[in-house]
């Protein structure tokens, strides 16, 4: 387990020295969740104003009277509503891609990168990792879709049991398995990703086979690193739910936003943990150990003769 502790404390030094790539990317968050939810919010305003909805949603969270509102003709088109947060997510996702390279690059630079140099990379990498995610889609999306097919059969098969803890076991350990592959599957890609930038790959089907190389070798190590920071983050959202029940006031719209942002903000942490957990590895895997050769001593040579003064001089 030292290899682990020892990948995990590198790539957690790596995430906390360049603690500003979090710090942008919560900003970048925050305005396209402001834009995104702005219809809804504007829809709702004019239906609780003039409603007793408003006293049961801000005395207390009612979850009956939420779907209650929502299904009533005065709310209005919920898809209309909602749309514009979808598009922003997916702005969101292409934004991650547009400046991940950047953020890669930075993690496995020694100094700080400069703008100039962070831009660059990124518009550099940019198709590259487009073409990585399209890999991505087409090996990830098939084999979440055979995994969740064999997860729904075993179901079926344990509902006709007489055991009534089986269904739940077979739901959990059939989840817990999903979630190991689909985690190795992303490391792969984490790997090719960094293979792109720090060696300016053009070729992606190269990276990817640098990447599946480095995963497969060490498999289990990337593994335990991967699922102890994600257990972090899980922890991080328990911590913070328990926090918004127990100490935000339901009438409290700050205190709800303040505890939402600082959950957001350390899971974005966890993930770069793991993304800089990645770089840490690769560069320890991929480092190029230069010899120390001892120097060749140089031979002395020996004085040559003074020649003799001439004759008739004196001493």
């Amino acid at each position: 387990m030292s290899d682990e502790r020892n990948l995990i404390s590198a790539g957690l030094r790596i995430v906390n020295r360049h603690k500003r790539y979090i710090f942008w990317f919560w900003v970048l968050n925050l305005t396209l969740a402001e834009f995104g939810t702005a219809a809804f919010r504007n829809q709702m305003h004019g239906m609780l104003d003039q409603s007793l909805f408003a006293d049961k949603l801000l005395h207390g969270f009612d979850l009956a009277v939420l779907f209650e509102l929502l299904t009533i003709p005065e709310t209005g088109s919920i898809k209309g509503s909602t749309m514009p947060a979808m598009y922003f997510v997916i702005l969101f996702f292409v934004a991650t891609l547009l400046l991940m390279p950047g953020v890669l690059d930075g993690y496995s630079s020694e100094g700080r990168l400069s703008r100039e140099e962070f831009f660059r990379t990124c518009g550099r990498n940019l198709w590259r990792f487009v073409r990585l995610c399209l890999f991505f889609a087409v090996i990830a999306g098939p084999i979440a879709g055979v995994l969740f097919g064999i997860k729904g059969g075993l179901l079926k098969a344990t509902d006709k049991s007489t055991n009534e803890m089986l269904p739940f076991y077979t739901n959990l350990i059939s989840s817990l398995v999903i979630f190991l592959i689909m985690t190795a599957i992303r490391i792969w890609f984490d790997l090719a990703q960094v293979d792109v930038v720090v060696r300016d790959q053009s070729a992606v089907r190269k990276s990817l086979a640098a990447g599946f190389r480095h995963a497969r070798r060490h498999l289990l190590r990337l593994l335990v690193t991967y699922v102890v920071i994600a257990a972090v983050g899980l922890l991080i959202l328990g911590i913070g739910m328990w926090s918004w029940y127990t100490l935000v006031r339901p009438s409290s719209v700050v205190g709800a936003f303040l505890i939402t942002q600082v959950m957001f903000i350390l899971w974005l942490w966890a993930r770069f943990w793991q993304r800089a957990a990645a770089v840490a590895y690769y560069l320890r895997e991929t480092a190029v150990v230069v010899p120390v050769v001892a120097p060749e001593p140089i031979p002395v040579q020996p004085p040559a003769p003074l020649a003799p003064p001439p004759e008739g001089t004196a001493a």
